[in-house]
């Protein structure tokens, strides 16, 4: 915490409450250096001691990469947290000469001294950069010129560029690439490895897992950001599905879930925040959302009632009773079914009918056509359910819409609410892909740098941006933006930088 410029302007009560919030501020960085110290010496035992002898082969490879991306990330935040200088880097093998090298000068400004010298150039400093467009290496070498006046005895030089990665052989371009395959294309890190290899030079899996590590660090404050503007809204969607992730003292997986929240279906505004979670418990959603009351789109899973019974408001999804009979007909060509299917039908019709009105117009459509059509599918309902045997198929799909008709009805009286909660479920819909490519392993920090690293790049999709550009753009502007101008380099507000 920085001092005010007026300290000596303070009063007595200025300067006690200055002191707490100090104190404060100190207690809560040592907490998190010893928590982070712990958990850097707990890695460290299990990453260079024993380790994943019980593991199938690639679970063995992934739980490494993890585990130095783990590392990787926990040195970072240590660094930020002491506002020390990393030691110096082990001196790095040169990149090899064959490869195309493209030069980059950066020179002062000007080389005409105040005094009206001329300097004189007299070396540089060449710092080299590897880049990579799929299948092919490239090399940037940026050039600082020693410019030097003998008159004035003055050496000028233009300052090292700011990077991501301090001291760092990859370019952007090389770093987003590698998230992109890794949590866009669900390719683990030594997959990369040979692949790279083939292209030419196969950097090490350790060498990509630290450099992952440090950009969800790096990343992270864009992910808050994002989350924090997500909570303003009223209208939220929500929805959670189970990933594996490696517990290596078993030997085995363990269940884990990706929780996965959106702004509301008919925002002008598209974000999605996910967040990773090692139990299904409805404590997850609950810290997640924190003092938000809105309406939360959601299915029946009883982790969301503690938020209902707290305040927020519950509108359910039609797809999902839909889906209970859908599922009846399907199975033994249920009549009832059948006639509850083409109901609903109706109602999806007047939801495409009124998809692009404003929220007041699609109210009041919803009102005039789609009331009525609710109101008797539930008459009808209540009576088929007094004719069909307790615990059938048939009366557990009544039950289900009858039991939940208050949300599900809920949509008629609001027009920023959609009729289902198919919005969120189309965006964990490539979580499966990732599923089958052991996209989480290793450790709950881990899941969570996926979650925030694929929030970014589902929200860049969903704004029509490519999410490689964009995560290459803002993996350079990081460095050198505002923390007060964050949001601009959110997904929805990013405009590429247009070079002069």
């Amino acid at each position: 915490m920085s001092l005010p410029a007026n300290i000596d302007q303070l009063s007595a009560d200025e300067l006690r409450r200055l002191l707490v919030e100090q104190d404060r501020e100190l207690n809560w960085r040592q907490v998190k250096i010893d928590k982070l110290t712990h958990e850097v010496a707990y890695y460290k035992r299990h990453y260079f001691g024993v380790k994943a002898e019980r593991l199938p082969v690639e679970q063995g490879q992934l739980f490494e990469e993890t585990l130095a991306a783990d590392m990787a990330a926990m040195t970072e935040e240590l660094a930020q947290l002491s506002e020390t200088k990393p030691k110096g880097q082990a001196k790095r093998k040169p990149l090899p000469p064959e490869l195309p090298r493209t030069e980059i000068h950066h020179d002062p400004e000007s080389t005409t001294r105040a005094c009206g010298c001329q300097m004189k150039r007299i070396g540089e400093d060449v710092a080299e950069k590897l880049d990579y467009m799929p299948g092919t290496f490239t090399v940037e070498r940026h050039i600082r010129g020693k410019w030097a006046c003998t008159e004035c005895e003055t050496l000028v030089q233009a300052p090292v560029p700011a990077h991501v990665i301090d001291k760092g052989i990859p370019t952007t371009g090389l770093l987003a690439h590698v998230l992109i395959a890794k949590y866009l294309d669900h390719l683990p890190l030594y997959r990369q490895e040979g692949i790279f290899g083939r292209a030419g030079l196969p950097i090490p899996q350790s060498t990509l897992a630290e450099w992952v590590g440090q950009m969800g660090v790096a990343l992270q404050p864009l992910v808050d950001a994002l989350k924090a503007e997500m909570l303003t809204y009223p209208v939220l969607h929500a929805d959670e599905t189970p990933v594996a992730m490696l517990d290596p003292g078993a030997g085995k997986t363990h269940r884990a879930y990706l929780w996965s929240y959106s702004i509301g279906a008919f925002e002008p505004v598209k974000a999605v925040v996910h967040d990773f979670a090692d139990s299904r418990a409805g404590k997850h959603a609950r810290e997640f959302l924190g003092n938000w009351r809105g309406t939360l789109v959601c299915d029946d899973y009883s982790g969301y009632k503690a938020l209902i019974a707290d305040g927020v408001t519950e509108a359910g999804c039609m797809a999902h009773a839909r889906r209970k009979f859908f599922d009846l007909h399907a199975n033994n060509q249920s009549q009832i079914a059948g006639l509850a299917l083409a109901t609903i039908q109706k109602l999806y019709q007047v939801e495409r009918e009124v998809a692009d009105l404003s929220p007041d117009e699609r109210r009041r459509i919803r009102q005039e056509q789609a009331k009525p059509i609710l109101d008797e599918f539930h008459d009808w309902l209540s009576r088929h359910r007094l004719q069909v045997p307790n615990g059938s198929s048939t009366a557990k799909a009544i039950d289900y819409s009858l039991k939940r008709w208050t949300a599900l009805a809920h949509y008629l009286g609001n027009g920023q609410v959609p009729i289902d909660n198919n919005w969120i479920e189309n965006r964990i819909r490539p979580i499966a892909t990732g599923r089958k490519n052991w996209l989480f392993a290793g450790s709950l920090r881990a899941g969570k740098r996926a979650a925030a690293i694929m929030s970014l790049i589902q929200s860049a999709k969903l704004n029509g941006h490519d999410p490689f550009l964009y995560l290459k753009d803002i993996l350079s502007r990081l460095p050198t933006q505002p923390n007060s101008r964050i949001g601009e380099l959110l997904p929805h507000r990013w405009q590429p930088e247009i070079s002069a």
